[in-house]
């Protein structure tokens, strides 16, 4: 037959990818769990409009911030509630403007045509660092808000071990157990994805800019 066989699928990825993906369905699961028992559900014209900050945090800290930050602000302007002066929300903040820097850099230099392959490559592994401490920042910030959540609406209660407390507790180990088990598969080189022909030819144009080669192999 024509062509090359078509490679092994790498060992042990597809069981740590389902780990990860059931992870992140159970962790979707408990925050509706935790909203719809003991925060009274989600409502955006009501006083319930605080919970929609944690649900769209969860489910997406990318596509969905943008309202769960409105979301915060409307509820703490309603409630006479100062902005901006917890860890959570300092922490919060710098996520969504890192996100939006994350994104337009992304778009400008692999996206748009005008940034050169030797120049995508310089900022390829910038790139990804600054997607992977996000994706830890997120859910550091997820963990600081679960705990302000709870020492606002149950700080009486919550060394006595409630049922809110306790769902809550488990939502945060679920969050780390996600963020372990992603990282795991990130450092995992065998599970990377082989580099396609265009990305190979970025390569070979970032080695020839910094060894001082030209592109037919020459010296300059």
């Amino acid at each position: 037959m024509d062509g090359a066989a078509a490679p092994a699928r790498p060992a042990g990825l597809s069981a740590y990818v389902a780990v990860s993906q059931a992870l992140g369905l159970t962790l979707l699961l408990a925050t509706g769990a935790w909203l719809g028992r003991y925060r009274g559900g989600v409502a955006w014209h009501s006083a319930l409009r605080l919970n929609v900050h944690p649900l769209c945090m969860v489910l997406g800290m990318v596509f969905l911030q943008g309202d769960g930050i409105i979301a915060v602000f409307e509820s703490h302007r309603a409630k006479g509630i100062p902005d901006m002066y917890s860890l959570h929300s300092w922490c919060g903040m710098a996520a969504f403007v890192l996100y939006l820097l994350q994104w337009l850099l992304g778009c400008g230099f692999f996206l748009l045509p005008g940034a050169s392959f030797p120049l995508r490559g310089r900022y390829k592994p910038q790139h990804i660092f600054i997607g992977i401490a996000l994706f830890a920042l997120s859910i550091a910030v997820c963990l600081l808000g679960i705990t302000e959540m709870l020492l606002f609406n149950i700080r009486d209660s919550y060394s006595r071990f409630v049922p809110e407390g306790v769902l809550a507790n488990t939502l945060g180990v679920l969050l780390v157990a996600f963020g372990l088990v992603v990282g795991y598969i990130l450092t995992r080189d065998e599970w990377k994805r082989p580099p396609l022909a265009e990305e190979l030819a970025l390569s070979m144009d970032f080695k020839t800019l910094t060894e001082g080669e030209s592109p037919s192999g020459g010296s300059q």
